[in-house]
């Protein structure tokens, strides 16, 4: 594999000194840029995408032909693994994703296997290998999965949801039903994520997405507990370099200190955290990665380069913070405000750094 040419993603989040933040951003391929709808047009659909590598490489280049990213990621989906668990997968234009077999009893949950992820979902390898080989050492690759409760939740429910009431009945009426459905998902999880690092990802981020819809106690419980045994098992050493794991919990801020106790390197915060604030409860265990609200990127270049001033502000000097966006960049931002976004980053960032 290539040397890396530009390796301060990796660096800061093993809190070692780099010369500016980096910064990527969750969904930075994505329908945004008007090149991504143009390459989705010719592959039908977005499993179309996924499921082609050599598209899948396409567009996960793309943001980075336009803008001065720090890590490219994987362009896939967090629900490739119920559907390679034969879920039936699709999608229905403006409503999300859907599938034609959700689980709901517990013979479904049983009739579950966990899966092979050379076999069952050779295709995302197959494009982690290109990207690697197309990107050249640039920067590094991200690779990623769904939480298992996330994933148990689009699972249960059928698709997504506002309140979660099936998974959540499951949990709380049927909590072994729901624990054996969370320990099939944490082992493909575990396998999927360890083969994306064998394919050449960098690092991985495990996307948490819906933790913060459950109690203090449910937490705990049906996600935490599978997080720390899906750290536990991952491969933190490949060609010869440490590979971080971020931890995202969307809504998890009050969770740092416990997950931070799973051995992750880093923790993904959402806009709700104050980054300064998050950085004095864990900053000496762990980097984090965040967290400017997504929404922002519909205000001027000038209002988004003061809110980069602040969250670098509050944040302070030294290495550790990965810049991002506190959840995935919405469709409809200018791509220029992106650029602005991008570039207000690496401008500003540079007096918290060296001597």
């Amino acid at each position: 594999m290539s040397e890396l040419k530009n390796d301060r993603f990796l660096r800061a989040l093993m809190r070692e000194p780099v010369d500016v933040t980096p910064v990527w951003m969750m969904r930075q391929a994505g329908r945004y840029l008007p090149e991504y709808r143009a390459s989705r047009e010719r592959a039908g659909n977005f499993m179309g995408l996924c499921a082609n590598p050599d598209m899948a490489c396409e567009v996960t280049l793309q943001p980075l032909e336009r803008y001065p990213l720090d890590a490219a990621i994987l362009f896939s989906d967090i629900l490739t693994i119920p559907d390679a668990m034969g879920l039936g997968l699709y999608f229905e234009t403006g409503e999300g994703p859907k599938f034609r077999k959700p689980v709901r009893t517990e013979a479904d949950i049983q009739a579950l296997k966990v899966m092979d992820p050379y076999k069952d979902l050779g295709y995302v390898m197959d494009a982690v290998k290109t990207i690697r080989r197309e990107l050249n050492g640039r920067v590094p690759l991200i690779g990623f999965s769904g939480s298992p409760w996330t994933l148990a939740t689009y699972m249960v429910e059928g698709s997504s949801s506002k309140d979660f009431r099936r998974a959540k009945t499951m949990a709380y009426d049927q909590p072994e039903v729901m624990h054996q459905l969370l320990d099939t998902l944490a082992q493909s999880v575990t396998a999927y994520l360890n083969a994306q690092i064998e394919s050449g990802a960098q690092a991985v981020q495990i996307f948490d997405t819906w933790g913060g819809a459950l109690s203090h106690a449910a937490y705990q419980e049906f996600s935490l507990k599978y997080l720390q045994q899906i750290v536990s098992g991952l491969i933190r050493q490949h060609d010869g370099r440490r590979v971080p794991v971020i931890l995202f919990t969307k809504g998890g801020g009050q969770w740092l200190e416990q997950m931070a106790d799973t051995g992750a390197d880093a923790l993904g915060l959402d806009w709700t955290t104050d980054i300064g604030q998050a950085r004095s409860r864990v900053g000496q265990r762990v980097a984090l990665q965040g967290n400017m609200d997504p929404t922002i990127l519909y205000a001027s270049p000038e209002r988004i380069r003061a809110e980069v001033g602040q969250i670098l502000e509050s944040y302070g000097r030294g290495s550790g913070h990965v810049f991002n966006l506190g959840h995935g960049i919405t469709p409809e931002v200018d791509p220029a405000h992106a650029g602005a976004f991008i570039e207000a980053v690496h401008e500003l960032s540079a007096v918290y750094h060296g001597e």
